[in-house]
């Protein structure tokens, strides 16, 4: 399985703009910006998604855990709270905290959380950041140096 998105930037860094678009274009020429980054201007921006796409990965998995102990939710609810820092590397993710709040028939405090540990270690969203990255960098130039 694969997935694919993509961003256009356009400019500086503090007055550029940005655009994002997802293979399935539920979002299509999305912007973002560095307001939207960093200064909690309206719009998106890649921390914003990266904690979408955990809770909404988290919750599938979730789901998983618990059908695999024949157990069904009526609804699993999760918040990821994403915190970017700069620190001696540079700007980083330091942590995401999840806050999940399940409804699910037939089981107990303790098999919940059970199964809520066993998803936030298999969730493929939680594993990322161990995540080999391979990349391809080419220039397109219409003016040449020589």
């Amino acid at each position: 399985m694969q997935r694919n998105a993509s961003a256009t930037w356009k400019g500086n860094l503090k007055e550029g703009k940005g655009t994002i678009e997802t293979q399935s274009r539920v979002l299509s020429e999305t912007p973002y910006s560095f307001t939207t980054r960093f200064e909690k201007a309206p719009g998106t921006n890649p921390e914003e998604l990266v904690a979408a796409a955990h809770a909404a990965c988290f919750s599938m998995a979730l789901s998983a855990t618990l059908s695999e102990q024949n157990l069904t939710p009526d609804a699993i609810h999760t918040s990821a709270s994403l915190t970017l820092e700069k620190n001696e590397a540079g700007w980083s993710i330091t942590r995401i905290h999840l806050e999940v709040l399940g409804k699910v028939p037939k089981t107990d405090q303790a098999t919940f959380e059970a199964a809520a540990n066993k998803a936030k270690e298999t969730c493929p969203i939680s594993r990322l950041l161990n995540t080999n990255i391979t990349m391809e960098a080419r220039l397109e130039n219409s003016s040449r140096k020589e």
